[in-house]
C-alpha cells in the first residue's frame, strides 16, 4: 500500500505516461478522477519516483501551511496531465501530436529547466531541482522533464495506448514482438477475453 493508503497502478513504462493514466474511464461517459487532492498527488509523486520519501513529507506539510498554493499546484498538474495524454495517445496512433498541449508542456519545461542544477550524486553529478523540499509544482517539473526525455530519445514507437473500449491508457510496449494491447493483461486484457468468451456463447446459443 502506497502512502496515506492509496495506491496507484503504474503500468506505463515511464513517469509521464503513468501521470496520464491518473484518470479510469477516460472513453466512457463516467471518467474517474484520481487525482482528488494535492495529498493524493503527493502520493502518486512518490510512488512513481517523481520525488522522495523526505520531499514527500516536506511537500505534505508546505500544502497544509499553503492550502490554496497548493490547490493551484493540483491544478496546474492536470492542466499537464491532460496537455501530455493528448501528446503520447496522439503518437500512439502516428498522428501529429497538436500544438496547444506542446506549448503546455514547453510551459512547464521552462520552468523545471530554470530550477536545475548539477548536484553530487553516487555516479558522480546529476541534475536536480534547487528547490524540491519547497515547490509545490515539484512533481509537474519531474514529470514535464520526463516527457522531453521520452520524446527527445524513447523508442516513439513504442508508444501505445490501451485497446479496452472502456481504458485508453498509455504504455510503453516492451514485448520483444511489440504486439502488446493492454495496459495491464491482469485487468484490461482478462476482461476483454471474458468478453469474447461471453459473446461466442451466446452466438452459440
Amino acid at each position: 500500500m502506497g502512502p496515506r493508503g492509496v495506491l496507484f497502478e503504474l503500468t506505463g513504462g515511464d513517469r509521464c505516461l503513468d501521470l496520464a493514466n491518473t484518470v479510469d474511464g477516460r472513453p466512457t461517459d463516467r471518467p474517474r478522477e484520481l487525482l482528488r487532492s494535492y495529498a493524493d498527488l503527493v502520493s502518486w509523486g512518490e510512488q512513481a519516483g517523481a520525488i522522495t520519501r523526505e520531499e514527500a513529507r516536506s511537500l505534505r506539510r508546505m500544502s497544509g501551511r499553503r492550502p490554496s498554493a497548493a490547490r493551484g499546484a493540483l491544478e496546474r498538474a492536470i492542466l499537464l496531465r491532460e496537455a501530455l495524454f493528448r501528446i503520447f495517445s496522439s503518437i500512439s496512433r502516428g498522428s501529429t501530436p497538436p500544438v496547444e498541449a506542446l506549448n503546455r508542456l514547453n510551459t512547464f519545461l521552462s520552468g523545471t529547466l530554470r530550477r536545475l542544477r548539477l548536484v553530487r550524486s553516487r555516479r558522480g553529478f546529476d541534475l536536480a531541482c534547487a528547490d524540491g523540499k519547497t515547490d509545490l509544482d515539484r512533481i509537474s517539473h519531474a514529470v514535464a522533464r520526463s516527457a522531453a526525455d521520452l520524446l527527445i530519445g524513447g523508442d516513439l514507437e513504442r508508444i501505445r495506448q490501451c485497446a479496452a473500449d472502456t481504458c485508453a491508457w498509455l504504455f510503453l510496449d516492451t514485448s520483444r514482438n511489440r504486439t502488446r494491447r493492454w495496459c495491464d493483461m491482469s485487468v484490461c486484457g482478462n476482461r476483454s477475453k471474458a468478453r469474447r468468451h461471453y459473446e461466442r456463447q451466446r452466438r452459440g446459443r
